[in-house]
């Protein structure tokens, strides 16, 4: 893979600043160098902050239609570079062809739908004259840009989930410092090409490639107005320890739940948990972990899915268009995986399908027998690796999908409408799916969870109002 253009330097303040260290970024299926990126660190945080406030005395003036026009733009550029996209994705995260063609086509659905939004007014009337004292008053609000948002994505999404930060803080009038995985830092750097050609102000968007250790520089940091982190728990809530007066959302971690009832249609369940459990090798925390099948049709179902899985579950090179696992992200993954798996059969769970790793390729992995205070059932798994577990009744079902230290996203598959009621109303997470998986997401959707799975919400129109501030105007008339 030859070196592209777009690495000559970090983007900041509308130039694109060497750096003295480059860091090699390696492709995980094959272990091949693809570049060499520009490597950055605290004084490109500096330079980035300045360029950021600077920007903002231009951009929080901008006309909703001006920042329109600049994300429907975003959008064709994205489109323009989709076969460069599509190839740094595969070849950075060891993505499948065919996931990562869907992530660059929802990264481009992010962008218009931002530039939708971006026209909308926002605010309201408000009924002064409700209380005695507001008689004679009229008042309305309107939401302003609050100024800089830090971004810090993961790699399993490098390019729309650094759209879903970009994106809205644009929308709105913000500027951005975006701070991309170690591990991907190509699809960031291409994203800020685009974003240039789409004609964003000069410093606008700035990113800055560096170590985890230097990403936090920020964190806390008065000259930033919002942190929006997506990642691992256990470095959210040290982050939010630090945020101080800065605000910060955060999407974080969990062990999705599908529960599959009697009446379910099991040719549809079992179709959409094996993509959404086993696709990109389980690397989302919305990934498919957890499968709890009513006793009636437990067996019925479990051979239904191993079946699945033998006939039509490919594990291969990722440019494989038949291929839905790749390649874990690196070497440690996979041990992190294998230990749980060993661990949990030690302690009596079955293993049904999978389990042995081959390099950094992951087999679809199934047990069964497991108790629920097991890793597999209780942590964040991220790998090809789920659970089976039979309830008796529905109620039951919702106990145990509970009991977690994770609410992010839960699936139900029923056609009892009351069952899907009770399920919306007793289950602790963001997002309820009736017949579908947890691992499902559009781009306008408010995405976000409860417990250990985060703080705010996501989505395009959602991330606007955590990064503005409701301002009221209060008029006397007489």
């Amino acid at each position: 893979m030859s070196e592209p253009t777009f690495i000559r330097g970090l983007p900041i303040g509308g130039a694109w600043v060497p750096t003295p260290t480059r860091r090699p970024v390696l492709n995980p299926s094959t272990g091949e160098r693809i570049a060499d990126a520009p490597w950055g660190g605290v004084e490109h945080f500096e330079l980035a902050v300045a360029a950021a406030q600077a920007a903002f005395a231009k951009t929080r003036s901008q006309s909703a239609w001006e920042r329109a026009e600049i994300l429907r733009r975003a959008a064709d550029e994205i489109g323009r570079r989709r076969d460069a996209f599509v190839q740094y994705i595969v070849n950075e995260v060891g993505k499948p062809v065919t996931l990562a063609e869907a992530e660059v086509a929802r990264a481009q659905a992010t962008f218009l739908t931002a530039a939708d939004e971006a026209r909308r007014t926002s605010g309201e009337v408000l009924s002064m004259d409700a209380f005695p004292a507001g008689r004679g008053h009229s008042g309305f609000t309107r939401r302003f840009p609050i100024g800089v948002i830090y971004g810090l994505t993961p790699f399993n999404f490098p390019l729309n989930l650094a759209a879903h930060k970009v994106a809205p803080a644009l929308a709105v009038g913000n500027t951005v410092i975006l701070k991309p995985a170690p591990k991907a830092p190509l699809t960031a750097l291409l994203l800020a090409e685009a974003l240039e050609a789409a004609g964003v102000v000069a410093g606008q968007l700035n990113v800055v490639t560096c170590s985890n250790e230097d990403a936090g520089h920020l964190v806390g940091d008065p000259r930033v107005n919002l942190t929006s982190f997506t990642g691992s728990p256990a470095v959210g809530w040290k982050l939010k320890e630090r945020c101080g007066r800065q605000r910060i959302v955060l999407e974080l971690g969990g062990n999705a739940a599908a529960i599959v009832h009697e009446d379910a249609d099991l040719d549809q369940a079992v179709s959409a948990i094996a993509s959404g459990g086993f696709g990109f090798a389980g690397q989302s925390c919305i990934s498919v972990q957890r499968v709890l099948a009513h006793r009636p049709v437990y067996e019925r179902f479990k051979e239904m899915l191993l079946s699945h899985i033998r006939e039509k579950v490919r594990v291969g090179d990722p440019w494989d268009r038949s291929a839905l696992i790749g390649p874990m992200i690196d070497g440690a993954a996979v041990e992190r995986v294998s230990q749980i798996i060993a661990r949990a059969v030690a302690g009596g769970a079955k293993l049904l399908a999978g389990g042995e790793a081959r390099g950094l390729f992951m087999p679809a992995t199934v047990l069964e027998d497991v108790d629920r205070s097991m890793e597999v059932c209780s942590q964040e798994i991220f790998a090809p690796v789920v659970v089976l577990q039979p309830y008796s009744r529905f109620e039951d079902a919702l106990e145990m999908a509970n009991d977690s230290d994770f609410g992010l996203q839960a699936g139900v598959f029923t056609h009892d409408l009351r069952r899907a009621h009770q399920a919306f109303e007793s289950l602790d997470v963001g997002a309820v799916l009736i017949n579908n998986v947890p691992t499902f997401r559009v781009e306008n959707m408010p995405y976000g969870g409860v417990k250990q799975s985060g703080f705010g919400r996501e989505g395009v129109q959602y991330a606007m109002e955590e990064m503005t501030e409701i301002r009221s105007m209060i008029m006397k008339l007489g």
